[in-house]
């Protein structure tokens, strides 16, 4: 058994997973099948996740809006492959007020048909596009295998809609969101490496020409869909007739994409970082990235704890103080680890009386003495460098799992164990059909050299990077 109760990632890694969920005080599981209470700490990093998503957002271009949670039966039926696509998740309303309804309604699993009825009214001329809108919002999909962040019936996430003129202006759009808003905040806020690319026909999303999505590697070597951006060329503008005039005065269809991530995120922070002894957050998503911890009360240390909070708050770090001295040193400890507070000062009579502090560096579990008038210079390095550090190792452990391989049979070995990557060719037309027989799927397609495909590039000659998934 790890530290602090929980199962090692070894022994167990779905257990280890819910543990720390559970130790950490991220979440608990709602009272209807397959919803999630999500508490204050899992929460606050939701809510640094969002805002760096939503300023990466706005500096496309897009603006934040908000539509209904319940759609009518009808508008889904528009679309057929949309429809069938997600009838097997469907939450479906028919009676309200006592009364049968006339209608049934869906509870939103995606906006894109309400959000079409609407631009529809809103775009008449060239002159209205680009159309760039996202909203926040819960979603609701029934989920049959729950699983806390990763796969819940009712979950948080963001969904942006876009109205083009041009098929190339619509391509760049789910492009930029891709690489400039879902990568960047991916790598550079959660410190998690993925692989980018498109998603095969088969795993593609219901209504889209083509998908494209960020692929993690997770702790155990399984691969997280991160977030997707889908190209949905003009299958909704056409039968919610969404048109414009253009230049020349001729009506025109609309080219249109659509894209989200979600409070999937979370786990995913979790699973590709988190060690046996809980969380290790990177700096940018730590609703506490340092916690003062007053070992044991005597005089003089609450105030040196004290000043030592104020001076890290100057400095414009996120600060907890620990002053709980009813409760165990050891036991507080193991919490905050858990918890995967980037940096940790410990502060005891004794160290004060030796003019010192305790620095614990989370993600490498590491303590240091040093002197209390260097601690916060000491606080600001380790959280400078965290970020970069958890990415280093994430990339290493991804890499060190990744096999290049030629033969459908090399791929289902390979990607039994992490990401194999292997030619699209070579699995065939069935090949598809023989990975899922493994658990096994295509998670992207990429050029050989992992950039990603681009118009006239046939899948065949690409790479497909194979892996079991979440």
């Amino acid at each position: 058994m790890g530290k602090g109760a929980i199962v090692t990632r070894a022994e167990d890694f779905p257990r280890w997973y819910q543990e720390v969920i559970a130790g950490a005080e991220m979440a608990d599981n709602g009272p209807a099948r397959g919803t999630m209470v999500i508490r204050p700490w899992g929460y606050g990093i939701w809510e640094l996740m969002q805002a760096e998503l939503d300023r990466r957002i706005k500096e496309t271009g897009a603006e934040n809006a908000y539509f209904p949670l319940f759609i009518p039966e009808g508008f889904l039926k528009l679309e057929a492959e949309h429809v069938e696509g997600f009838a097997p998740e469907l939450a479906v309303v028919t009676h309200g007020g006592g009364k049968e309804l006339e209608e049934p309604l869906i509870v939103r699993p995606t906006s894109e048909t309400v959000i079409n009825s609407f631009f529809s009214k809103w775009i008449q001329s060239h002159r209205d596009l680009p159309l760039l809108l996202n909203q926040w919002a819960n979603v609701v999909r029934w989920e049959l295998r729950p699983r806390l962040f990763l796969r819940t019936t009712e979950f948080l996430w963001q969904e942006g809609h876009t109205a083009h003129a041009t098929e190339d202006d619509a391509r760049a759009c789910a492009l930029r969101i891709l690489d400039d808003v879902y990568r960047s905040t991916m790598e550079d806020a959660l410190a998690v490496p993925v692989l980018t690319g498109h998603k095969t026909a088969r795993e593609r999303f219901a209504g889209a020409n083509r998908t494209w999505t960020c692929e993690g590697m997770m702790g155990d070597g399984k691969a997280l869909q991160m977030g997707t951006s889908h190209e949905l060329g003009q299958n909704f503008a056409v039968p919610f007739d969404i048109t414009f005039s253009n230049a020349s005065g001729t009506l025109e269809h609309v080219w249109q994409t659509s894209w989200g991530v979600s409070t999937r995120l979370v786990g995913a922070l979790v699973m590709a970082h988190g060690d046996d002894f809980g969380l290790r957050l990177p700096p940018a998503l730590a609703p506490a990235q340092v916690v003062v911890l007053v070992v044991k009360d005597a005089p003089g240390v609450r105030a040196a704890a004290d000043a030592l909070v104020a001076e890290l708050r100057r400095a414009g770090h996120r600060v907890r103080l620990d002053d709980r001295t009813e409760t165990s040193f050891g036991r507080r400890s193991v919490d905050w680890e858990l918890k995967g507070v980037p940096a940790r000062v410990e502060l005891g009579p004794r160290d004060l009386a030796e003019g010192n502090v305790t620095v614990v560096t989370r993600h490498r579990r590491e303590k240091q003495t040093v002197a209390l008038g260097a601690a916060a210079a000491t606080v600001a390095r380790i959280l400078a460098a965290a970020g970069a550090q958890l990415l280093a190792e994430a990339t290493a452990a991804r890499d060190a799992r990744t096999a290049e391989v030629a033969t459908l049979e090399e791929a289902v070995e390979a990607g039994t164990a992490g990401f194999a990557r292997v030619p699209m060719g070579a699995l065939g037309p069935e090949g598809e059909d023989r990975l899922a027989q493994h658990a096994l799927s295509v998670r992207c397609l990429q050029r050989p050299d992992g950039s990603l495909a681009r118009p006239g590039d046939d899948d065949a000659g690409l790479v497909a990077v194979v892996a079991r998934s979440y």
